[in-house]
């Protein structure tokens, strides 16, 4: 029974990561993916491609002492602490998904006046599924400063994205935080799209919709 659980997480993660690369949603070896089984966090290698992911292209790490140590696999991705950090926030995410999809990564490149909600509602869809988005203020990949301003900026719920750089959002389980990070991508496109309109000539929902679904 546990091997099939695991099993399915596994294919899921893997279907996912399939899908976002033949859409065209990340590229190359960019994105990485990741899950909780038991105490412990799959992740996808360092170098690895969404494209052509499998099952042995997953680190598997085990929480020793407040740090996660590999235990089994090839080096896991240099944006772990990224997931190890919102793992320890935030008790409701059991996996997270990381991509530089293409107008995420466009809106992290301009200025925004709250970083704590970034995108504004011009539908109610990303407030419903994902809640707010948190712009994380621009570090190197992989290093010590982004982590720290990460770290920083953590709260429960919502989604983040790194400036200049792109998303990172956290689910329930694998199929969640894909359907959370396909709407922050199709947000961030109606977002682009409009964001040179006057502001007398867009129409944007009132934060009466700020709920969110689980």
């Amino acid at each position: 029974m546990e091997e099939q659980a695991l099993k399915a997480k596994i294919d899921e993660a893997i279907w996912v990561a399939h899908s976002l690369f033949d859409r065209g949603k990340t590229s190359g070896s960019t994105a990485n993916i990741s899950f909780l089984h038991g105490r412990n966090i799959y992740i996808s290698c360092t170098g690895s491609s969404f494209a052509t992911l499998s099952e042995k292209d997953f680190s598997v790490l085990e929480n020793q002492n407040e740090k996660p140590v590999v235990v089994f696999g090839k080096e896991p991705s240099k944006e772990l602490p990224l997931h190890w950090l919102l793992y320890k926030k935030d008790p409701n995410v059991k996996a997270i998904i990381h991509t530089h999809s293409f107008y995420s990564v466009l809106w992290s490149c301009l200025k925004h006046q709250d970083p704590n909600d970034i995108v504004p509602q011009f539908t109610p869809y990303l407030r419903m599924k994902v809640g707010k988005v948190k712009l994380v203020a621009y570090g190197k990949p992989g290093s010590k400063e982004l982590f720290q301003k990460f770290e920083k900026g953590l709260v429960i719920g919502g989604a983040y994205l790194l400036q200049n750089h792109g998303p990172v959002v956290g689910g329930r389980d694998v199929m969640n935080a894909f359907y959370k990070i396909e709407e922050l991508e199709d947000s961030m496109k109606v977002a682009w799209f409009l964001h040179n309109e006057k502001e007398e000539n867009l129409s944007i929902i009132a934060e009466e919709g700020d709920s969110v679904l689980k």
